[in-house]
């Protein structure tokens, strides 16, 4: 997971949900790939997918239950999950805040 990233393009305007509860910015890399980086406030969460998405949890814990699951798995700091395209997942906070780095495509 990487600590920084070099040579990115960022998008000033915040990708606002939930009523200020999760809140990501937009980089776009050389090659014109999106990442986000984002927090999730405490509380429960429901989202669709277009591409998919690569999520890499920098900090805190969530759980997440993807569409046609039955239940949530916990993912801490340092671990990854996928979403795929076209989907859907719910991803819930219980206390704190989690930090993520989300990669499309």
């Amino acid at each position: 997971m990487p600590a920084e990233f070099s040579g990115v393009t960022a998008v000033c305007k915040a990708n606002i949900y939930f009523d200020g509860k999760v809140i990501s910015h937009t980089l776009v890399d050389g090659a014109g790939k999106k990442i986000t980086l984002g927090l999730i406030f405490a509380g429960s969460y429901a989202f669709n997918t277009g591409a998919p998405e690569r999520m890499d949890m920098v900090a805190g814990v969530c759980r997440v239950k993807l569409a046609g699951q039955e239940g949530f798995v916990a993912y801490p700091a340092g671990t990854t999950f996928f979403v795929p395209g076209d989907s859907s997942f719910e991803i819930a906070v219980d206390e704190g805040i989690a930090e993520y780095i989300c990669s499309f495509g």
